[in-house]
């Protein structure tokens, strides 16, 4: 029997079910929201609308290509060079990610493995050999995490602010504006989760993150803090329009310290700085350790920095604009910016003080029985850190 800690379960090729009508629902309202603008000629908001799915699209296509060619040239992977790979050929491979399949094969060949793992009888395999079995769907699972977040932050994320810049800034409320701000903001919380829990089930010195409070608080924590973010800078963004480039010197400076960190993610040097520019959207909107080292100073001035901006956007908006001091909504906003940056913080605390996973190390053959590491591993090793 395959131990408890490295067992990919029913439950959780269920909850790979539901990580994939969340994505669907996000995207699909997002396009359904565009249509609409195009219809009431608001074609600004159209384009915005449109630009941020496919930009999260082509960016994810991009990376899920790359990993199926390392993978491919992978000779612990593919020992015997094959010239496929999860039952894909090379130009196979390009015709589906130009479409923008990328991720839903990568879904497909999940479930599909997964459940012939778990749902159908075992055939008498050892328990080695079941164990390599799951460490291999848990590493496939990782990889869908990490693009998955790549996704939610050039996507979801920037089109949960501009939902939200629309609908306080110019009162115009609809139900698909609703609707694609809740998906947006699930697809937020359900990705950050998955991908933690994935990531250290696949990484054999670091210890399972339990579920229960650890994870609740944790959600908490990202939640809150992701959230009370976004809201302060639509506040901004409707005191003045030029917020815009802030955000965008905002970036460019969180893209500048991840390529002064040296990452070493891709196996290509374009694509690494591809790579540092996404995480630097990612940094605009919450705090991820880039290179997995000990960084309680760079976390403590971003949460410096985080506190600030939640504590100037509601005072300029009420300094700014005197007729909104009473507001109801402006009232409200404040109010959820002020609860939401306590919780977080004060969930931040609670979890890296009492309930943060310890690193664990163990021998290479305790855990894959190969005793090397395929760039699958490496590729998860050198992604970004909660």
């Amino acid at each position: 029997m395959v131990q408890s800690d490295i067992r990919y379960t029913k439950v959780r090729w269920l909850l790979t079910i539901a990580g994939v009508f969340l994505y669907v629902g996000d995207i699909w309202t997002d396009i359904v929201l565009a249509v609409k603008y195009f219809q009431e000629e608001q074609y600004v908001w159209t384009g915005f609308t449109v630009m941020f799915i496919l930009i999260g699209l082509l960016v994810t296509q991009i990376f899920s290509y790359a990993w199926y060619w390392d993978d491919l040239n992978d000779p612990l992977l593919n020992p015997e060079g094959k010239k496929e790979i999860s039952d894909m050929s090379k130009p196979g491979l390009v015709v589906l990610h130009a479409f923008g399949l990328g991720i839903f094969t990568r879904y497909y060949h999940l479930l599909k493995e997964g459940f012939q793992v778990i749902w159908m009888k075992s055939n008498g395999d050892g328990v080695d050999k079941l164990r390599e079995v799951h460490k291999k769907l848990f590493c496939v699972a990782t990889d869908l995490s990490m693009l998955k977040l790549f996704e939610t932050f050039l996507e979801s994320a920037p089109q949960l602010l501009l939902q939200l810049y629309i609908l306080l800034g110019h009162n115009e409320v609809s139900v698909m504006q609703c609707l694609s701000v809740a998906f947006s903001f699930c697809n937020t919380a359900w990705s950050l989760v998955d991908y933690r829990r994935c990531l250290r089930r696949s990484l054999p010195h670091i210890r399972e993150m339990p579920s229960g409070l650890p994870t609740a608080i944790y959600l908490l924590y990202k939640i809150c803090t992701i959230t009370s973010l976004i809201l302060s800078y639509s506040l901004l963004l409707i005191l003045s329009i030029y917020t815009t480039v802030a955000l965008t010197v905002l970036w460019l400076l969180a893209t500048i310290w991840t390529h002064l960190l040296e990452t070493k993610f891709c196996s290509g040097r374009s694509l690494e700085f591809l790579y540092r520019a996404v995480v630097g959207v990612i940094l605009t909107f919450t705090f991820f350790n880039v290179k997995g080292q000990d960084t309680k100073v760079a976390m403590t001035t971003y949460y410096i920095f985080y506190t600030v901006i939640n504590i100037m956007s509601p005072s300029l908006m009420a300094l700014l604009k005197p007729e909104l001091q009473t507001s109801t909504l402006l009232l409200t906003i404040s109010g959820l910016i002020c609860g939401c940056s306590v919780l977080g913080l004060v969930c931040l605390i609670l979890y890296y003080v009492q309930l943060h996973p310890r690193r664990v190390q163990c021998e290479d053959d305790e855990v894959d029985g190969l005793g090397k590491e395929t760039k699958s591993l490496a590729r998860i090793k050198n992604f970004l850190k909660p």
